[in-house]
């Protein structure tokens, strides 16, 4: 008995196959992804999903066939072969989502798959109960079964292959679930060419209320279509969440770098900030120690800096920093550490060869930066001042490296600026005194520990005592009385001389007060600013209410600001001299003549009296060159109609020289020695 082929059904099938070959390929991508329940869920699905698909080819195959008697199909031995299909699909996705294919497990499951899909084939024939059976060519058999297990080999190969393929995996997918279409599709043709259907045969399937091949034809096609559709639906949903959750990881990790960008690094020039400093510093040490090298910690700071921020605004000041640090960062190499501490402080970490490289670094960094910097049309100019720690001659420990080239920067400083130091141990020294004493003076101030001399001021005509110059004093518990140098400079280092030289205008006003209550109406007082004090913006307010305290009158009080203060920002100073004149209060020029001043600016400050610096009144007897330049600072004060003040005067022949050149007002040791209120009024007194 010959059976025919409708050609529509036999397309219907290959077309079901590719599709379940897709959506195979598909879940096994999705399925490697995942783990878990979800993995599960998508084994559990795709299984179902890929079985339904190769049997509904199978059973479309088999409605394709058609027989010159009715047929039909047992439905529990239909339900057997449905269930070999699932198992054999569940079995080939579980195998491909492995780790790792290797090439015995590849031929084991590619022969367990196979013998599965041929076994679900040959239970669908069966399914017919035809009578008598079915007779099976032995060749065309062991074809089909060989035809299985390649198919099923090739299937799980690619699929392994393909499910995590990034490049074009729509095309690659599309073209293997062609070839492997085609493979169970020429499997099951192959099968049912073994078959032959002996004459006078009929099918026990549908004489015994098995299903009608029209349904079975609707329920496949139905069943089949609805499932590889939910099947296809469900991982382009999971795609998309996928696709959707994978750009929120990336923002997610985007975000949280540049969080760590901005943790660990200074915002306005990029470079790694003191957390991350302290962190590489820490990895160097332990580095170093192991490969046995040595490195240098270099503490950079810039010099002039302040005056071009207060000069130009902070926004200007940002970007010669940034330039700075450019410039800088250029000398290093890749492997050097260049942070920014805050400010105008940077430091570098280097690995040396020799101790002199540290030296020809610094040299080079001092050049580099010395060099003019263009911004916004202006030609802006600092420099540098190092100081050099090296590790492990000078310390082994991050904390004292940084210390040691702080306190080596300092003497930079102290020594004239834009220069490098190497860190000594004399450095260290005076950098814990220097650090005790800012602890101790900050308690000295609550305890009462300053106290006021005071200098006479008198007329160089022998007039007498015209005022004092108020000069602070620390009375140390341990270390006696302190004149102003030793703590002046540590206080304008830490921001302390802000309320200590509120301290000081305060106290001297007040004994200025009673004096005049006892008498001395004439007498004025003279207080030194310092540069953090004299920029302030408190400073007019504090000076005014200062006054209303104690009931002064404002000319009754002088307020000394020295030439290099004064001519640091030229127009702001104008402006804060200005509201102090315009308040009534006497504005001195301090150590005048060491400083740059212009004329022209001169000429605008609105100042009382110029004080000649007690270096050009030293040596005034001797000196021709410092008789001139006395003499020509008194008759420049005579023109702008300033009074002229000198000090340090300590004998009898300068006072004499000085008054025979036009002085007004003289100071010095040899007039009278700065002491306290009481012994100040006793010898005013006694004059």
């Amino acid at each position: 008995m010959t059976g025919t082929y409708s050609q529509s059904l036999v397309l219907f099938s290959l077309l079901v196959a590719i599709l379940a070959s897709y959506t195979a390929l598909d879940m096994a991508g999705r399925l490697a992804s995942t783990e878990g329940r979800v993995a599960r869920w998508w084994l559990a699905g795709g299984a179902a999903a890929m079985g339904l698909g190769i049997w509904s080819m199978h059973f479309v195959g088999m409605l394709a066939f058609h027989l010159p008697i009715p047929v039909g199909y047992d439905l529990a031995i239909t339900l057997y072969s449905l269930a070999v299909s699932i198992g054999a699909s569940a079995y080939a996705l579980w195998l491909v989502s492995r780790a790792e294919l290797p090439w015995p497990r590849l031929i084991a499951g590619a022969v367990l798959m196979g013998l599965g899909i041929a076994c679900m084939h040959y239970l669908g024939m069966a399914a017919m109960r035809m009578e008598p059976g079915i007779v099976y060519d032995p060749l065309w058999f062991a074809a089909s079964l060989v035809i299985a297990i390649a198919a099923a080999g090739a299937a799980l190969w690619i699929a392994f292959r393909l499910r995590t393929e990034q490049r074009r995996p729509a095309l690659l997918r599309g073209l293997a679930s062609l070839v492997m279409g085609l493979a169970i599709v020429g499997m099951h043709y192959t099968g049912m060419a073994a078959a032959s259907f002996p004459e006078g045969s009929i099918c026990g399937a549908a004489y015994a209320n098995g299903l009608d091949s029209k349904w079975l034809a609707v329920l496949v096609i139905v069943t089949t279509l609805g499932t590889l559709g939910i099947a296809l639906i469900a991982s382009l949903f999971d795609r998309q969440m996928r696709t959707r959750t994978g750009l929120l990881a990336d923002s997610l990790a985007q975000a949280n770098e540049k969080l760590l960008q901005a943790a660990l690094h200074d915002p306005l020039t990029q470079l790694p900030n003191r957390m991350l400093l302290q962190d590489r510093l820490e990895q160097t040490i332990e580095k170093a120690k192991r490969r046995n090298f040595s490195f240098a910690v270099m503490f950079c700071d810039l010099d002039g800096f302040k005056a071009v921020n207060d000069a130009y605004g902070h926004q200007l000041g940002d970007k010669l920093l940034i330039q700075v640090s450019e410039r800088v960062n250029s000398l290093l190499r890749a492997q050097d550490t260049f942070a920014r501490l805050g400010g105008d402080e940077f430091v570098i970490v280097f690995q040396l060869d020799v101790p002199e490289d540290a030296a020809v670094v610094a040299e080079r960094i001092i050049a580099s930066v010395a060099e003019p910097f263009e911004i916004d049309t202006l030609e802006l100019q600092v420099t540098a001042s190092i100081g050099i720690a090296l590790y492990p001659t000078d310390a082994t420990s991050q904390r004292e490296l940084m210390a040691h080239a702080d306190a080596a920067m300092y003497h930079t400083k102290d020594s004239g600026r834009n220069g490098y130091t190497f860190f000594t141990e004399s450095m260290h020294v005076s950098a814990n005194r220097q650090l005790k004493l800012l602890q101790e003076l900050r308690r000295a101030m609550q305890r009462d520990e300053l106290v006021l001399h005071y200098q006479p001021k008198f007329r160089a005509d022998g007039g007498g005592v015209i005022g004092a110059e108020a000069l602070v004093r620390w009375q140390h518990p341990g270390l006696g009385l302190l004149g102003p140098d030793t703590f002046i400079p540590i206080a304008e280092r830490s921001g302390l001389i802000l309320p200590l030289g509120d301290w000081v205008l305060d106290h001297a006003c007040a004994q200025l007060r009673q004096w005049h209550d006892a008498g001395h109406t004439t007498w004025s007082m003279a207080v030194n600013l310092s540069p953090l004090q004299f920029g302030s913006t408190t400073l007019l307010e504090t000076v005014r209410k200062t006054l209303e305290r104690h009931g002064l009158a404002p000319h009754h009080l002088t307020l000394e600001v020295t030439e290099t203060t004064a001519m640091q920002d030229v127009e702001a100073s104008l402006q804060i001299l200005h509201g102090l004149t315009a308040m009534g209060v006497h504005i001195s020029i301090d150590d005048f003549g060491t400083g740059y001043s212009s004329l022209l600016y001169l000429k605008r400050m609105p100042a009382t009296e110029l004080k000649i610096d007690r270096a050009f009144v030293r040596d005034l007897e001797d000196n021709a060159e410092d008789a001139a330049i006395v003499s020509s600072i008194i008759a420049l004060g005579r023109s702008l109609q300033l009074q002229i003040v000198a000090e340090g005067v300590e004998t009898a022949g300068q006072r004499q020289y000085l008054s025979d050149l036009g002085c007004d007002l003289l100071q010095g040791y040899h007039l009278g020695r700065p002491v306290d209120a009481q012994e100040f009024k006793r010898l005013a007194d006694a004059a």
